[in-house]
C-alpha cells in the first residue's frame, strides 16, 4: 500500500482491515513531507512531535477497540488562518510571526475529536489576500504539477500538500474562491460550503460576510466525509446555520437524470482558455449522455461581481485588520515616539503589500463622501447577483462552469498586476457574494499537464446535491486525477 497516495476513506478501510497503524500512516507522511516540501514549500510549521505521539496512542487503541472515531488516524493540514491552541497562527504575516493562538478553532475541535492527527500549518497569501500564494510573507508556495507555476491561493499551501501527497487531506478557507480556484490548479477536488454550513469560530477574519471553512482532498468520497465532520451549528457562531448535517457520504450514487443542469452563457466569454472550454463542455456532454439534462442560462449581473466583491471584501477587511495595531498582540514597532507613530510603523512594517493595497481601497470605500457611491452601490448589486441566481434555480438543479479560465499560470506572471490578479476569480467570487456553495474537481489535464477543474454551484444548503453531481463527474471522466500521479 501506498500509504501517501492514499486518500481518507482508504486508510480508513485499511485501518479497519488492521492492514496498518497509524504510527506507520503519520511517519511515511512525515517522509514525504521531508522530501518534497523543501521544493514545494507549502508548510509553515509542521507539527512532526505531537503528531507522532498521537500516533502512537492511536496504535494502542487500534489493537483494543472496534468503534473509531470517523477520522482516527487520519493526518490532515491546517490552513494558517486558522487557530490550533499552542500553536503558531501567522495567517502568513509578519504581524502575527509570533502569535500562538490560545484555543482551538471549532472545526479544529471537531476534527481532534473525530481523531485526526494534524501535521502543521500550511502557507497563505497574507491574510487570505491573493490568488497565487505569492503575498506569503514568508515563502511563495510552488504548483506541484510545474514547480514554475503557481498553486493558486489564498488557499494555495493546503492544496499543494494534498496534491504533493504530504497529508491525506486539508483544511481552507474560501474568501472569493480561496478553496476552489487553487484545487482547481493543483488537481483536487476543493468545497466551499453554504455561508454558515460550517463555524467561523477561531478563523481569522479577511471578510466575514464572505469568508467560509471548507476541506480539500483527493476525491469526493473524502470531501463528503469531513464535511460531515465540519458542519453544523455552533454557539460560539450565530452566523453558523442550524440546519441538519446530513449524511452526505449517502448522495454519492445518483441517477443523472435526476439533475438539470444549467450552463450560464456570461461564463463562457472571451477570456477562457480553448483548453479549458473543451474540457468543460466535453464532461458537460458526458453528462448529458448519461441522462443529465443541460439548459442554458442567464447570470446578467456577473460583469459586475469581480467590482463588487473587491469593493465589499475590502471594506470588510479594513474593518477586520485594524485591530492589528500592535497594542494587545503581535509585531510591535518598538521606537515609536508617540501613539500614531507606534500605529503607523507597526502596521507600516507589519503588513505586506497587498494587504495594505487592500486596507487602503477598503478605508476610500467605506469614507465618508464616498461610501454611498461605492460600498451602499455594491451591496444593491451584490442583492441583484444574489437575485440572478435564485432565478436561475427555479430553472435548474445545479450550475456549471469552469473553475478558472486558465491552468494554473507562471510565478511572478501576474504579481505586478493586480487587476489581472483580480480577475482569476472571476468564475468563484460570485457565489461567496451570493453565500451559496461551490465545488471544484479535476476533469481533465492541459496539453503541458496541468488540471483544470470544473466548477459545480448549488442552492443553499444542498451540498447533498453538489457531491452527488461531483461524484458522477469523478467516475466519467475519462482520466483519474488525484494530485500529482504516483511515482514509477
Amino acid at each position: 500500500m501506498n500509504i501517501e497516495y492514499s486518500g481518507i476513506n482508504e486508510l480508513k478501510r485499511a485501518y479497519v482491515s488492521k492492514d496498518i497503524k497509524p504510527s506507520e500512516v503519520v511517519e511515511a507522511y512525515l517522509k514525504c513531507i521531508a522530501n518534497e516540501d523543501s521544493r514545494i514549500h507549502a508548510f509553515l510549521d509542521i507539527y512532526s512531535d505531537e503528531a507522532i505521539m498521537l500516533a502512537k496512542t492511536q496504535d494502542e487503541l487500534l489493537i483494543k477497540e472496534d468503534g473509531l472515531p470517523e477520522l482516527f488516524g487520519i493526518p490532515i493540514a491546517i490552513k494558517d488562518t486558522l487557530c490550533v491552541k499552542g500553536h503558531r497562527t501567522t495567517c502568513g504575516s509578519r504581524i502575527l510571526e509570533n502569535f500562538k493562538a490560545p484555543y482551538d478553532a471549532t472545526c479544529i475541535k471537531r476534527l481532534k475529536n473525530a481523531g485526526a492527527i494534524l501535521l502543521g500549518k500550511t502557507n497563505m497569501d497574507e491574510f487570505a489576500m491573493g490568488s497565487s500564494t505569492e503575498n506569503s510573507a514568508f515563502q511563495p508556495t510552488l504548483n506541484p504539477f510545474d514547480e514554475n507555476r503557481v498553486p493558486g491561493g489564498s488557499s494555495g499551501g493546503s492544496a499543494a500538500c494534498v496534491a504533493a501527497h504530504m497529508c491525506a487531506a486539508a483544511i481552507g478557507s474560501d474568501t472569493g474562491g480561496s478553496i476552489r480556484q487553487p484545487a482547481s490548479f493543483c488537481g483536487i477536488v476543493g468545497l466551499k460550503p453554504t455561508y454558515g454550513r460550517v463555524s467561523r469560530f477561531g478563523l481569522v477574519a479577511f471578510a466575514s460576510s464572505l469568508d467560509q471553512v471548507g476541506p480539500m482532498t483527493k476525491t469526493v468520497e473524502d470531501t463528503a466525509l469531513l464535511l460531515e465532520i465540519l458542519a453544523g451549528f455552533d454557539d460560539h457562531d450565530m452566523t453558523s446555520s442550524k440546519k441538519e448535517v446530513l449524511k452526505y457520504r449517502s448522495f454519492l450514487d445518483p441517477d443523472p437524470k435526476s439533475f438539470t443542469i444549467g450552463l450560464p452563457n456570461e461564463y463562457f466569454v472571451e477570456g477562457m482558455s480553448n483548453e479549458v472550454r473543451s474540457s468543460i463542455l466535453t464532461m458537460v456532454k458526458k453528462l448529458e449522455d448519461l441522462g443529465v439534462r443541460v439548459k442554458e442560462i442567464a447570470l446578467p449581473h456577473t460583469e459586475y461581481s469581480t467590482a463588487v466583491y473587491y469593493i465589499i471584501a475590502t471594506s470588510e477587511a479594513s474593518s477586520n485588520l485594524a485591530r492589528y495595531d500592535g497594542v494587545k498582540y503581535g509585531f510591535r514597532y518598538e521606537d515609536a515616539k508617540d501613539l500614531l507613530s507606534h500605529y503607523k510603523n507597526t502596521r507600516a512594517q507589519g503588513f505586506g503589500s497587498e494587504v495594505k493595497r487592500r486596507i487602503m481601497l477598503g478605508t476610500f470605500s467605506l469614507s465618508s463622501g464616498y461610501y454611498d457611491a461605492y460600498y451602499k452601490k455594491a451591496s444593491q448589486v451584490r442583492r441583484l447577483i444574489t437575485d440572478d441566481f435564485r432565478g436561475a434555480f427555479k430553472e435548474v438543479d445545479l450550475i456549471v462552469s469552469p473553475t478558472t479560465p486558465t491552468p494554473a499560470f507562471l510565478l511572478e506572471e501576474k504579481i505586478d498586476d493586480p487587476l489581472t490578479m483580480y480577475l482569476n476569480d472571476i468564475y468563484t467570487n460570485a457565489l461567496n457574494l451570493a453565500g451559496l456553495p461551490g465545488i471544484s474537481i479535476p476533469v481533465a489535464l492541459s496539453n503541458n499537464g496541468l488540471p483544470i477543474g470544473l466548477q459545480i454551484m448549488g442552492q443553499p444548503f444542498q451540498e447533498e446535491k453538489l457531491l452527488g453531481l461531483a461524484s458522477l463527474v469523478e467516475k466519467t471522466r475519462d482520466i483519474h486525477i488525484a494530485g500529482v500521479p504516483k511515482k514509477t
